[in-house]
């Protein structure tokens, strides 16, 4: 890893931006707004209805009615957000690629810098930077001077994400380069984590880097996403592990788009796997302490995290972990209140330590 502050961006260049659209015709032309107001580089975008029950293929036609920049396809059956990314991808013609909900923004300027700092780091195939998270419609005002570029060896990247077992990036602030793109293929098709198997496969055969001190993206947090609708706590670790072995074991895992590349294999994939399933055994053993240390339902919140764990490694159904954990559910075995204070304050202390981090070097 390292830190510097230059960029190079001697004349444009273009950026395709793909945005997958559903029943997402009251945010649509916001994002579209979004993208063709950027200055310093090129841009086409590709929105790609995938069959809404809404106007957004009426607001979209409307929109490319007004800018020749924007182009529209239409899907006649709804196919999922995978295939709607994948089919902007293959019509996507610029030299840096952005995948960008229907619901979320770039902020100004955001694309000038993150294809200023990839254009003079060739070994770079991905760039993101700090998202912004809203609610209301008021939107927060976004960090426009960037403090500097971190730029990781995208197998020490990789390795990292093993280790944390996290996804570090939301999606509208990473900008890709389309050649890396190419050579990896389309996003694959997994229900809630393509995103971040795209990401960890972009990784691992090219630096990342980071733009420190600059807010990328406006991502909007609202009842209907998909993320609010369909993912708990218990889903997301199973699909992050499930990101992890779409990579790492590719002969386990549905295959990736056929119009693209297959991914290639990726050394020493056994132990970082390994590495990956410990982790998130980890994460849903500590997500079943914290659930019987706050007195959350049993068969809901323990359960399920508590079987997860056990799904990842069967060798945990002798350790004494589980068995006091389960002694505990059961009410066979009491802990002392202090002790369960204790927990909670390092847990809370932890996720404090590791949002302050995240916000400022895009790691946690």
């Amino acid at each position: 890893m390292r830190h510097d502050s230059s960029i190079s961006l001697a004349a444009p260049i273009t950026v395709s931006v793909v945005i997958p659209c559903y029943n997402y015709a009251r945010f649509l032309p916001e994002a579209v707004e979004s993208a063709v107001s950027q200055q310093g580089v090129d841009v086409e975008v590709i929105i790609v209805d995938d069959a809404s029950t809404d106007d957004s293929l009426l607001v979209a036609r409307r929109l490319a009615a007004i800018d020749t920049r924007v182009t529209v396809v239409g899907h006649d059956r709804n196919r999922g957000p995978v295939v709607a990314f994948n089919d902007g991808l293959a019509r996507a013609t610029g030299e840096f690629l952005v995948r960008l909900d229907a619901d979320d923004m770039l902020t100004p300027g955001s694309l000038s810098r993150a294809v200023g700092a990839a254009t003079s780091r060739p070994r770079v195939g991905l760039v993101y930077g700090h998202p912004l998270h809203f609610h209301a419609e008021n939107l927060p005002v976004p960090r426009t001077r960037m403090r500097g570029v971190t730029v990781w060896d995208g197998r020490r990247w990789l390795v990292d994400r093993c280790r944390d077992g996290a996804n570090v990036i939301t999606s509208p602030e990473v900008v890709m380069r389309t050649s890396v793109v190419r050579r990896v293929g389309g996003q694959a098709p997994l229900a809630h984590s393509h995103d971040m198997e795209h990401w960890l496969r972009i990784a691992s055969v090219s630096q990342v880097a980071y733009l420190r001190g600059v807010d990328q993206a406006w991502h909007r947090e609202h009842s209907a996403s998909l993320s609010a609708r369909e993912v708990s706590g218990v889903l997301d670790l199973e699909q992050r592990l499930e990101a992890f072995e779409t990579l790492l074991k590719p002969r386990l895992s549905p295959r990736h788009d056929v119009r693209s590349p297959a991914p290639q294999p990726i050394a020493g994939a056994d132990t970082l796997l390994a590495r990956a399933r410990d982790t998130i055994a980890e994460l849903a053993l500590m997500a079943a302490t914290h659930a019987l240390d706050a007195n959350l339902p049993i068969e809901s919140e323990y359960r399920p995290f508590r079987d997860l764990a056990l799904r990842i490694s069967p060798d945990l159904e002798s350790s004494r972990r589980l068995r006091w954990l389960d002694g505990r559910a059961a009410g066979t075995r009491s802990s002392n209140p202090m002790s369960r204070l204790v927990r909670r304050s390092r847990l809370a202390l932890r996720h404090r330590l590791r949002t302050w981090r995240w916000e400022r070097t895009g790691v946690y």
